[in-house]
C-alpha cells in the first residue's frame, strides 16, 4: 500500500487500464482493457502498488479513485465538449496527422488548443496529488505532451518520464504547429523522453535546437536553472516497444487456436495462399494502397481469385472524426468494386471485416495466414507485425512490412520490406511473398522469432524505467533503490572518488588513474544477425565520446575489449582517438590515433599455424550442410556462429566444435550463439591486467581503478580479474560475478554519463 503521502510510481495515460461503469445506485463494475501498454505496465504497477491516472473513455463519468487488479486507478473526468475538442479535435485532428507526415491535413483551432491545455493540466493535477515525495511519474503519449512541464512546476521533487508511442515529425513539419514551443517545453519537463525509433528521438532533439536556445549534446538536452546556468539534463532516446510475445506464442500453440485456424482456412475455401491485413481503420495504415495493389495483381493475372484471397480486418476507430468516416467509405467502395469485378461464387477476392476481435481469434487468423501485409504509410512501431511473428511457432509464413514502421528498424532483414507508396514495387513484393520457398520462409521466420521472443514488452518497460530510475530528482537524497541498479550511483561515486588530501592537478603525478573498459557487441551495441552491421547505439556513442574526452584533462583512459579481431573491432566501433583496443579476447592489442590504428601484428609459431589450420578445417566440416551456421577466421582463432541456425543444428555444431577443440588440446570459449577456439592462450581478464600496467606507466598513477562492463560469458574472465576498488557492470541477464546489472546498451550509456559526471565533479 502507498505511504501516507502517496504512491512511489504513478502512470499517467489518456485511458485507464480498465473499462468501468457506475450504476444509478452508485455500484462500480469494471473489466480489464486489452492493449500493449496495459500488458507492459500491469506487472510493474502491481509490484510497486502504484497509481494509474486516466480517463474512463465515457463523457461526464465521475468516480473516486478505486482499486482494481492490484492498482490504484484514478479517473479523470472529461465533458462531451472536452472530448470533442481535446481528444477528437486537437489530439486526433491536429497532432495525429501532423505527427504522421501530414498524410491527412491537420486542422488548427485555438479552441482545441485551449481544451488540450486545460485537460493536460487536469491530468497533471491528479498525478501530483497521487505521487509521494520523490516519486516516479511515467506519462504516456501525444495526448498529454504538456503534462511533464505542468507536473514539474507543481512537484519539482518528482522523477518524470514521458513515452511517445507515435512518430515524432521532422522539424520542417513540426514547425507548422502554432504551439510548437509550448509542446517542446511541455516535453522537456520530463527527465527521460522515450521514442519508438532513433529517428524520432533525433527529430525531437533537432526541434529543440531549432526552436529553443537550450544546449544539446547527442541525446542530452541541458536545461538552464533559475539563474540561467546549466542545470537539469533531459535525455531523449529510443525505447522500441514490444508485445507479450510469450503469451502470444503460448496462445497460438493451444489446440483450440490451432483448430480454429484450420476452420478459418476451410471457411475461406482452402485457398493456396491466404493474405492477411490487420489494422485500425486509420489513414496512416495504408489500407487503400494495399487493397489497390492486391486488386491490380488480380487484374494482371498474377494472382488467381480461386487460389488466393485477402482477409482485411479493419477495427473501428475514431468514428466521430470526419477523416475516418471518409476513409471507411472509400475502403468499402474499393473492396466492393474489386469483389464485384474479380469475385466468383465461393471465392471472394477480399473478405473485409469491420470488427474488433479477441486475442484468441487474432492468433488463429495469424496462424491461418500465409502472408501478413503490414503496409503502413507511417507508424511508430506496429505491434501487429510482432504479433504475427510470435504466433508462428511453425516457422512458416511471410511478413511483408512497410519500411516506414518502427518495426522495420528492429526486425530487418527478416521481413520483405516494401514502400507502400510504390504500388508497382508493392505488387512485386506481394507476389514474391506468395511464391517464397518454405525453406526461405523458415530461415526468415526463425530470425524474426529470435528477436521477438527475446525483446518482449517486459524488457521494454524495464529498459525505460531503469534509465529513469538512474535520474536523481532535485529534492531527493538518493535515486530510487532498484536492485541491482539501485546501489550503482553510490558505487560510481566511490569508484570516482579521489583519496583524501590528493586533488587533481593536470601536471601533478596522480594518486589514482581510471581505466573505463567495455565489451562492444551487446554492451555498447545491440546484438544483430550481421556482425558487420553492428554499431554503437546513439546514446552509447555520445557517452563513449564524453568518456574519451576526459583524457585531455584527467588521468582517465578508455578501452574496448572484444572477441572481434582487431581490424574488425576498429572498423565497426569507429572508436575515438586514444582508445585502447583489445581484440580476439586479448590476443591482439592496439590503439586508435588520429592517423589510424597502432598495433603489433600477432605472431604465431609454426606449431600454432598448424593448429589453426586444423581448427579451421574441423570447424568448416562441422558447419557444412548446417543451415544458418558459418565459420569466422581470426588471426589466432576460429569461431563457429550459430545465431541464425535452428536449435537442433546449433546444438549439434556446438558439440562438434567442442570435439574439434578437444582433439587439438585447445579450450573452447562459449558465448552467445558462438563457440570460439584460440591457438593463443589469453583472456579478457589477462588483457585487463596488462592494461592496468599500461595506464599506470602512462599516467604515473600509484593506483589504477578499472570500470568494466560486458554482456557475455567471456566477460566473466574480465570481471574475475578486477580488484578491490574496481567496478563491474553486467549488461543483460544471466549469472555473473559483476556487482551491478543493467538491461541494455542505452542504460549502460546512462551509467557512463553518470560516471563522467562523478569524475568531473569539483
Amino acid at each position: 500500500m502507498p505511504g501516507k503521502d502517496g504512491y512511489d510510481l504513478v502512470v499517467v495515460a489518456n485511458r485507464l487500464p480498465v473499462d468501468f461503469s457506475v450504476s444509478p445506485a452508485g455500484d462500480l463494475t469494471w473489466q480489464r482493457s486489452p492493449g500493449g501498454l496495459v500488458t507492459a505496465l500491469e506487472p510493474v504497477m502491481q509490484q510497486e502498488e502504484g497509481a494509474w491516472v486516466g480517463w474512463s473513455g465515457a463523457p461526464d463519468l465521475t468516480h473516486e479513485p478505486f482499486d482494481a487488479d492490484g492498482m490504484r486507478l484514478v479517473p479523470v473526468t472529461l465533458s462531451p465538449d472536452e472530448i470533442e475538442r481535446y481528444y477528437e479535435g486537437f489530439s486526433n485532428d491536429t497532432l495525429w496527422p501532423l505527427y504522421h507526415d501530414v498524410i491527412a491535413p491537420p486542422t488548427y483551432h485555438r479552441q482545441w488548443w485551449d481544451a488540450y491545455r486545460r485537460v493536460n493540466q487536469r491530468f497533471a493535477d491528479a498525478a501530483a496529488e497521487q505521487a509521494a515525495q520523490g516519486a516516479t511519474v511515467w506519462v504516456h503519449d501525444y495526448q498529454l505532451q504538456l503534462v511533464p512541464r505542468m507536473l514539474r512546476d507543481l512537484r519539482p521533487d518528482l522523477r518524470i518520464g514521458f513515452f511517445d508511442h507515435i512518430p515524432f515529425p521532422p522539424v520542417e513539419l513540426f514547425g507548422q504547429l502554432p504551439w510548437r514551443r509550448q509542446i517542446v517545453d511541455g516535453l522537456l519537463g520530463a527527465d527521460v523522453i522515450g521514442f519508438q525509433r532513433n529517428g524520432d528521438a533525433a527529430n525531437f532533439v533537432r526541434a529543440v535546437r531549432r526552436i529553443t536556445d537550450y544546449t544539446t549534446r547527442g541525446p542530452v538536452i541541458t536545461m538552464p536553472d533559475a539563474e540561467g546556468r546549466p542545470g537539469r539534463h533531459v535525455r531523449a532516446q529510443a525505447f522500441p516497444i514490444s508485445i507479450d510475445s510469450r503469451r502470444f506464442d503460448e496462445l497460438a500453440r493451444s489446440p483450440e487456436v490451432q483448430h480454429r485456424a484450420k476452420e478459418i482456412r476451410s471457411d475461406l475455401g482452402d485457398p493456396e495462399t491466404v493474405f492477411l491485413g490487420v489494422d485500425r481503420l486509420d489513414y496512416t495504415k495504408g489500407i487503400r494502397h494495399r487493397i489497390k495493389s492486391y486488386g491490380e495483381l488480380l487484374e494482371d493475372g498474377r494472382l488467381d481469385v480461386t487460389r488466393a484471397t485477402l482477409v482485411q480486418v479493419a477495427s473501428p476507430s475514431r468514428e466521430n472524426v470526419g477523416a475516418y468516416q471518409d476513409l471507411r467509405e472509400h475502403v468499402e467502395i474499393l473492396v466492393g468494386r474489386i469483389n464485384g469485378e474479380f469475385g466468383e461464387l465461393g471465392h471472394s477476392a477480399i473478405h473485409y471485416l469491420h470488427h474488433s476481435y479477441p486475442s484468441e481469434e487474432m492468433a488463429a487468423l495469424y496462424l491461418a495466414a500465409d502472408v501478413m501485409l503490414v503496409t503502413a504509410l507511417r507508424d511508430g512501431m506496429n505491434l501487429v507485425a510482432k504479433e504475427y511473428v510470435a504466433a508462428r511457432s511453425d516457422e512458416r509464413g511471410v511478413l511483408v512490412l512497410s519500411e516506414f514502421t518502427g518495426a522495420a528498424d528492429e526486425l530487418s532483414p527478416g521481413p520483405l520490406l516494401v514502400n507502400p507508396h510504390d504500388i508497382d514495387g508493392m505488387k512485386d513484393i506481394i507476389a514474391a511473398a506468395a511464391a517464397m520457398d518454405p525453406k526461405e520462409q523458415r530461415r526468415r521466420m526463425r530470425r524474426l522469432r529470435r528477436k521477438i521472443m527475446s525483446d518482449d514488452v517486459a524488457k521494454w518497460s524495464e529498459s525505460f524505467l531503469s534509465v529513469l530510475y538512474a535520474v536523481q530528482p532535485p529534492a531527493a537524497a538518493e535515486p530510487r533503490s532498484s536492485e541491482p541498479t539501485g546501489t550503482l550511483p553510490d558505487s560510481l561515486r566511490a569508484f570516482a572518488a579521489q583519496p583524501a588530501g590528493r586533488r587533481r592537478r593536470k601536471n601533478a603525478r596522480p594518486a589514482v588513474a581510471w581505466l573505463i573498459a567495455c565489451d562492444f557487441d551487446g554492451t555498447l551495441s545491440q546484438l544483430v544477425d550481421d556482425p558487420k552491421a553492428s554499431r554503437m547505439t546513439p546514446a552509447a556513442r555520445a557517452a563513449v565520446d564524453r568518456i574519451a574526452d576526459l583524457a585531455d584533462d584527467l588521468p582517465v583512459r578508455f578501452s574496448l575489449v572484444s572477441g572481434r579481431d582487431l581490424k574488425d573491432l576498429a572498423q565497426v566501433t569507429e572508436a575515438p582517438p586514444g582508445t585502447f583496443l583489445v581484440g580476439s579476447h586479448g590476443a591482439e592489442t592496439g590503439r586508435v590515433t588520429a592517423e589510424g590504428i597502432q598495433s603489433v601484428p600477432l605472431q604465431l609459431s609454426p606449431a600454432q599455424h598448424t593448429q589453426l589450420d586444423a581448427l579451421i578445417a574441423g570447424f568448416e566440416a562441422a558447419a557444412a550442410e548446417r543451415e544458418g551456421v558459418w565459420v569466422q577466421i581470426k588471426p589466432g582463432a576460429a569461431v563457429v556462429h550459430t545465431r541464425l541456425a535452428g536449435a537442433d543444428d546449433a546444438a549439434a555444431v556446438t558439440v562438434a566444435a567442442d570435439e574439434v577443440a578437444a582433439n587439438l588440446g585447445l579450450q573452447p570459449m562459449h558465448g552467445k550463439d558462438v563457440v570460439e577456439v584460440s591457438v593463443v592462450s589469453t583472456s579478457k581478464g589477462e588483457a585487463l591486467r596488462q592494461l592496468r600496467d599500461v595506464v599506470a606507466d602512462e599516467t604515473g598513477a600509484q593506483t589504477v581503478r578499472i570500470f568494466y562492463s560486458g554482456d557475455d560469458t567471456t566477460d566473466e574472465h574480465a570481471f574475475a580479474a578486477l580488484e578491490a576498488g574496481d567496478l563491474a557492470v553486467k549488461v543483460g541477464t544471466g549469472d555473473s560475478l559483476a556487482q551491478h546489472r543493467v538491461p541494455d546498451a542505452d542504460t549502460l550509456a546512462v551509467v557512463l554519463e553518470r560516471l563522467a559526471d562523478e569524475l568531473t565533479r569539483p
